[in-house]
Protein backbone atom coordinates (compact mmCIF):
# COMPACT_ATOMS: atom_id res chain seq x y z
CA UNK A 1 0.00 0.00 0.00
CA UNK A 2 2.99 2.33 0.42
CA UNK A 3 3.19 2.86 -3.36
CA UNK A 4 -0.48 3.76 -3.74
CA UNK A 5 -1.87 7.27 -3.58
CA UNK A 6 -5.26 8.35 -2.32
CA UNK A 7 -7.26 10.94 -4.24
CA UNK A 8 -10.27 12.65 -2.69
CA UNK A 9 -13.26 14.56 -4.04
CA UNK A 10 -16.38 15.76 -2.28
CA UNK A 11 -19.75 14.37 -3.35
CA UNK A 12 -21.44 16.29 -6.15
CA UNK A 13 -24.92 15.18 -5.14
CA UNK A 14 -24.63 17.32 -2.03
CA UNK A 15 -24.58 20.41 -4.24
CA UNK A 16 -28.18 21.52 -3.83
CA UNK A 17 -30.07 24.12 -5.82
CA UNK A 18 -32.06 25.08 -2.72
CA UNK A 19 -28.97 26.13 -0.73
CA UNK A 20 -26.41 27.07 -3.36
CA UNK A 21 -24.24 29.12 -1.00
CA UNK A 22 -24.09 26.48 1.72
CA UNK A 23 -20.40 25.62 1.76
CA UNK A 24 -20.67 23.46 4.87
CA UNK A 25 -20.82 20.04 3.18
CA UNK A 26 -17.84 20.82 0.96
CA UNK A 27 -15.78 22.10 3.88
CA UNK A 28 -16.63 19.10 6.06
CA UNK A 29 -15.84 16.58 3.35
CA UNK A 30 -12.64 18.37 2.41
CA UNK A 31 -11.48 18.26 6.02
CA UNK A 32 -12.50 14.60 6.25
CA UNK A 33 -10.40 13.78 3.19
CA UNK A 34 -7.36 15.50 4.71
CA UNK A 35 -7.85 13.74 8.03
CA UNK A 36 -8.11 10.49 6.08
CA UNK A 37 -4.68 10.99 4.55
CA UNK A 38 -5.57 11.96 0.99
CA UNK A 39 -2.65 12.65 -1.36
CA UNK A 40 -4.62 14.90 -3.69
CA UNK A 41 -7.93 16.66 -3.38
CA UNK A 42 -10.60 18.25 -5.56
CA UNK A 43 -13.51 20.29 -4.24
CA UNK A 44 -16.55 20.68 -6.46
CA UNK A 45 -17.96 24.15 -7.05
CA UNK A 46 -21.18 25.37 -5.45
CA UNK A 47 -22.98 25.93 -8.77
CA UNK A 48 -22.51 22.46 -10.25
CA UNK A 49 -26.17 21.74 -9.52
CA UNK A 50 -26.90 24.36 -12.19
CA UNK A 51 -24.16 24.33 -14.81
CA UNK A 52 -20.44 24.33 -15.44
CA UNK A 53 -18.71 26.23 -12.62
CA UNK A 54 -18.13 29.96 -12.90
CA UNK A 55 -14.81 31.61 -12.03
CA UNK A 56 -16.30 32.83 -8.74
CA UNK A 57 -17.49 29.36 -7.78
CA UNK A 58 -14.16 27.78 -8.71
CA UNK A 59 -12.29 30.35 -6.62
CA UNK A 60 -14.58 29.73 -3.66
CA UNK A 61 -13.97 25.98 -3.89
CA UNK A 62 -10.23 26.62 -4.01
CA UNK A 63 -10.43 28.91 -0.98
CA UNK A 64 -12.11 26.09 0.95
CA UNK A 65 -9.02 23.95 0.44
CA UNK A 66 -6.68 26.83 1.25
CA UNK A 67 -8.43 27.69 4.53
CA UNK A 68 -8.14 24.09 5.67
CA UNK A 69 -4.53 23.81 4.49
CA UNK A 70 -3.21 27.07 5.91
CA UNK A 71 -5.53 28.16 8.72
CA UNK A 72 -6.86 25.01 10.40
CA UNK A 73 -3.50 23.57 11.44
CA UNK A 74 -4.58 20.14 10.29
CA UNK A 75 -1.44 19.83 8.15
CA UNK A 76 0.88 20.37 11.12
CA UNK A 77 0.94 16.65 11.90
CA UNK A 78 1.03 13.57 9.69
CA UNK A 79 -1.96 11.84 11.26
CA UNK A 80 -4.19 14.18 13.32
CA UNK A 81 -6.59 11.37 14.21
CA UNK A 82 -3.93 8.78 14.98
CA UNK A 83 -4.95 6.58 17.91
CA UNK A 84 -8.62 7.51 17.76
CA UNK A 85 -10.71 4.51 18.84
CA UNK A 86 -13.72 5.77 16.89
CA UNK A 87 -11.79 6.20 13.64
CA UNK A 88 -10.11 2.81 14.03
CA UNK A 89 -13.51 1.19 14.58
CA UNK A 90 -14.92 2.84 11.45
CA UNK A 91 -11.86 1.69 9.50
CA UNK A 92 -12.35 -1.90 10.66
CA UNK A 93 -16.03 -1.71 9.75
CA UNK A 94 -15.29 -0.35 6.27
CA UNK A 95 -12.64 -3.01 5.70
CA UNK A 96 -15.06 -5.75 6.75
CA UNK A 97 -17.77 -4.47 4.42
CA UNK A 98 -15.27 -4.09 1.56
CA UNK A 99 -14.07 -7.67 1.96
CA UNK A 100 -17.67 -8.87 2.00
CA UNK A 101 -18.30 -6.99 -1.25
CA UNK A 102 -15.16 -8.47 -2.83
CA UNK A 103 -16.34 -11.95 -1.86
CA UNK A 104 -19.62 -11.29 -3.64
CA UNK A 105 -17.73 -10.17 -6.75
CA UNK A 106 -15.68 -13.39 -6.66
CA UNK A 107 -18.87 -15.41 -6.36
CA UNK A 108 -20.13 -13.69 -9.52
CA UNK A 109 -17.06 -14.89 -11.40
CA UNK A 110 -14.91 -11.79 -11.01
CA UNK A 111 -15.33 -8.10 -11.77
CA UNK A 112 -15.57 -8.47 -15.55
CA UNK A 113 -18.31 -11.10 -15.27
CA UNK A 114 -20.10 -9.02 -12.62
CA UNK A 115 -20.15 -6.03 -14.97
CA UNK A 116 -21.22 -8.06 -17.99
CA UNK A 117 -24.17 -9.67 -16.21
CA UNK A 118 -25.32 -6.32 -14.84
CA UNK A 119 -24.72 -7.06 -11.16
CA UNK A 120 -22.42 -4.08 -10.59
CA UNK A 121 -24.80 -1.67 -12.31
CA UNK A 122 -27.67 -3.09 -10.28
CA UNK A 123 -25.78 -2.63 -7.02
CA UNK A 124 -24.98 0.99 -7.89
CA UNK A 125 -28.60 1.68 -8.77
CA UNK A 126 -29.83 -0.02 -5.59
CA UNK A 127 -27.40 1.88 -3.36
CA UNK A 128 -28.32 5.20 -4.99
CA UNK A 129 -32.04 4.53 -4.63
CA UNK A 130 -31.71 3.46 -1.00
CA UNK A 131 -29.70 6.59 -0.16
CA UNK A 132 -32.27 8.85 -1.82
CA UNK A 133 -35.01 7.09 0.13
CA UNK A 134 -33.12 7.73 3.36
CA UNK A 135 -32.93 11.42 2.45
CA UNK A 136 -36.62 11.47 1.58
CA UNK A 137 -37.57 9.85 4.88
CA UNK A 138 -35.39 12.23 6.84
CA UNK A 139 -33.07 9.52 8.12
CA UNK A 140 -30.19 11.28 6.34
CA UNK A 141 -30.15 15.01 6.97
CA UNK A 142 -29.30 17.35 4.09
CA UNK A 143 -29.52 21.05 4.86
CA UNK A 144 -31.70 22.87 2.35
CA UNK A 145 -33.26 19.64 1.07
CA UNK A 146 -35.11 17.92 3.91
CA UNK A 147 -34.46 20.33 6.77
CA UNK A 148 -33.99 24.10 7.22
CA UNK A 149 -35.45 24.70 3.78
CA UNK A 150 -36.87 28.15 4.53
CA UNK A 151 -35.51 31.42 3.27
CA UNK A 152 -35.08 32.94 -0.15
CA UNK A 153 -32.79 31.38 -2.69
CA UNK A 154 -29.80 33.58 -3.43
CA UNK A 155 -29.19 34.92 -6.89
CA UNK A 156 -26.29 33.12 -8.52
CA UNK A 157 -24.47 34.18 -11.63
CA UNK A 158 -24.46 31.19 -13.95
CA UNK A 159 -21.68 30.53 -16.42
CA UNK A 160 -23.16 30.72 -19.90
CA UNK A 161 -21.09 29.64 -22.86
CA UNK A 162 -21.27 31.93 -25.89
CA UNK A 163 -22.71 29.90 -28.82
CA UNK A 164 -20.00 31.47 -30.97
CA UNK A 165 -17.45 29.29 -29.20
CA UNK A 166 -19.27 26.20 -30.37
CA UNK A 167 -19.31 27.41 -33.96
CA UNK A 168 -15.61 28.19 -33.71
CA UNK A 169 -14.86 24.67 -32.48
CA UNK A 170 -16.87 23.16 -35.32
CA UNK A 171 -14.92 25.23 -37.83
CA UNK A 172 -11.59 24.14 -36.35
CA UNK A 173 -12.68 20.49 -36.38
CA UNK A 174 -13.68 20.73 -40.02
CA UNK A 175 -10.27 22.20 -40.85
CA UNK A 176 -8.47 19.37 -39.03
CA UNK A 177 -10.51 16.73 -40.84
CA UNK A 178 -9.82 18.38 -44.18
CA UNK A 179 -6.04 18.48 -43.63
CA UNK A 180 -5.44 15.10 -41.95
CA UNK A 181 -4.33 11.91 -43.73
CA UNK A 182 -7.63 10.10 -44.25
CA UNK A 183 -5.96 6.81 -45.13
CA UNK A 184 -3.92 6.90 -41.92
CA UNK A 185 -7.04 7.61 -39.91
CA UNK A 186 -8.90 4.68 -41.49
CA UNK A 187 -5.99 2.31 -40.93
CA UNK A 188 -5.65 3.40 -37.29
CA UNK A 189 -9.36 2.90 -36.61
CA UNK A 190 -9.23 -0.51 -38.34
CA UNK A 191 -6.28 -1.47 -36.11
CA UNK A 192 -8.32 -0.43 -33.08
CA UNK A 193 -11.25 -2.52 -34.28
CA UNK A 194 -9.01 -5.58 -34.80
CA UNK A 195 -7.49 -5.20 -31.33
CA UNK A 196 -10.96 -5.18 -29.82
CA UNK A 197 -11.96 -8.29 -31.77
CA UNK A 198 -8.80 -10.12 -30.64
CA UNK A 199 -9.24 -9.08 -27.03
CA UNK A 200 -5.94 -7.21 -27.03
CA UNK A 201 -4.94 -4.06 -25.16
CA UNK A 202 -6.76 -1.29 -27.01
CA UNK A 203 -4.82 1.63 -25.54
CA UNK A 204 -1.90 1.58 -28.02
CA UNK A 205 -4.13 1.60 -31.14
CA UNK A 206 -6.46 4.16 -29.55
CA UNK A 207 -3.53 6.47 -28.83
CA UNK A 208 -2.19 5.96 -32.34
CA UNK A 209 -5.61 6.85 -33.76
CA UNK A 210 -5.57 10.17 -31.94
CA UNK A 211 -2.04 10.83 -33.13
CA UNK A 212 -3.24 10.77 -36.74
CA UNK A 213 -6.13 13.05 -35.73
CA UNK A 214 -8.99 10.59 -35.43
CA UNK A 215 -11.63 12.35 -33.37
CA UNK A 216 -13.02 11.23 -30.02
CA UNK A 217 -16.33 10.64 -31.75
CA UNK A 218 -14.73 8.34 -34.34
CA UNK A 219 -12.84 6.34 -31.71
CA UNK A 220 -15.96 6.11 -29.55
CA UNK A 221 -17.98 4.91 -32.53
CA UNK A 222 -15.59 1.99 -33.04
CA UNK A 223 -15.97 1.08 -29.36
CA UNK A 224 -19.77 1.32 -29.56
CA UNK A 225 -19.88 -0.89 -32.65
CA UNK A 226 -17.72 -3.48 -30.91
CA UNK A 227 -19.96 -3.34 -27.84
CA UNK A 228 -23.07 -3.91 -29.94
CA UNK A 229 -21.36 -6.80 -31.74
CA UNK A 230 -20.61 -8.43 -28.37
CA UNK A 231 -24.29 -8.24 -27.63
Amino acid sequence: MDDLGLDGMDRKYLRTIAETYDGGPVGIETLAAVLGGTNSLHTNSMDEAYALPSEYAVRTALRTQQVIAYESGVCNTVDPLGGSYFVERLTDQMEEEARDLLRKVDEKGGMLAAVENGWVQGELTRASFEYQQRIKSGEVKVIGVNMFTGGEEGQLEILRIDPAHGEHQKKMLAEVKAKRDRRAVKEALDDLRRSIEKGENIMPPAIEATRVYATIEEVSQVLKEADRACG
